[in-house]
């Protein structure tokens, strides 16, 4: 027999290393709740979608309990679009009317949340939706103040007061794999619902939940010390070194690093912005030496 490797053997001892990497991450996550917020192009990109849907099937197989939080922009603004509804956006956060909630609301719970959970259903068949209205998950007031304190008029956005995650702990109980609409129910119109933001809501949800990890998927790389300087991009940050970098952000990455602190301080040991837009990016995070995106840390 030669002494040269056969192609197959290098390609299939390649694939051992990989599992073999990812081994301590699996036992340290192992029984664990990963909170993942989905969010920005990939929900929008069919192999995107297919590829996260993989992702949380293999968490869940992989003995990690998932849960998945979810926001609907793009989808939103083409449904505002198609009803003649203007979108505005202000300090990160968009405008939301009276006529605009309503949209919100058919959009997240009709037909995000079901295009999501019939993905992950197709690769692991345990997946079901829920809505941040179900059970009192998620309760809200107005938000009625940007990030620095100022008075600002969203309409019907609200900041996240309350959050009964029963309905999600049974699920996860039960084997299954939540996925969760970022709506509200306003506590001062119990009957009327409130636009929240995705990444604060899976921040919300992963404290109490108790969960060991938030990855949030957004449409960059991480988080910049200088944008636009691409070469500026940040690892790791550790939350006392992040707070004060908050006020000069980008408004859209404002309610993400907010999110973040949010997650550590409430006792999540890691907090991750990801890049969205490739492929397996929540794989590699989790179970890479050299991970994704930025860290932030308690």
């Amino acid at each position: 027999m030669s002494g040269d490797t056969h192609p197959w053997l290098a390609a299939s001892t390649a694939k051992v290393e990989t599992l073999i990497e990812a081994l301590p991450w699996m036992q340290q996550y192992h029984d664990e709740i990963i909170v993942v917020k989905f969010g920005g192009n990939a929900m929008v990109e069919s192999e995107l979608i297919e590829a996260f849907a993989q992702d949380i099937a293999f968490l869940r197989y992989a003995g990690i309990k998932p849960v998945v939080v979810h926001g609907g922009g793009p989808h939103i603004s083409r449904m505002l679009d198609r009803f003649g509804i203007e979108s505005e956006f202000r300090a990160g956060y968009r405008y939301t009317s009276a006529e605009a909630i309503e949209v919100v609301r058919m959009v997240l719970g009709g037909q995000v949340a079901r295009e999501l959970v019939s993905a992950i259903n197709d690769v692991a068949p345990v997946a079901t939706g829920t809505s941040g209205e179900d059970a009192g998950l998620f309760q809200a007031q107005r938000k009625t103040t940007d990030a620095s304190g100022k008075p600002i008029d969203l309409g019907h956005v609200g900041e996240i007061v309350a959050v009964n995650p029963q309905v999600v702990s049974a699920d996860i109980a039960a084997g299954r794999i939540p996925v969760v609409s970022t709506i509200a129910s306003d506590i001062d119109a119990p009957r009327k619902a409130l636009n929240i933001n995705a990444d604060r809501a899976a921040a919300a949800l992963a404290v109490a939940l108790g969960a060991r990890k938030l990855v949030m998927l957004t449409d960059v790389e991480g988080l910049y010390r200088n944008w636009p300087d691409r070469s500026s991009l940040i690892s790791s940050i550790s939350a006392e070194e992040l707070r004060p970098m908050v006020p000069n952000l980008e408004s859209g990455m404002i309610p993400k690093v907010q999110a973040c602190l949010e997650a550590v301080d409430g006792g999540v040991s890691r907090a991750t912005i990801i890049d969205g837009r490739v492929a397996h990016s929540t794989l590699l995070e989790i179970f890479t030496t050299d991970g994704f995106g930025t860290e932030v840390m308690p």
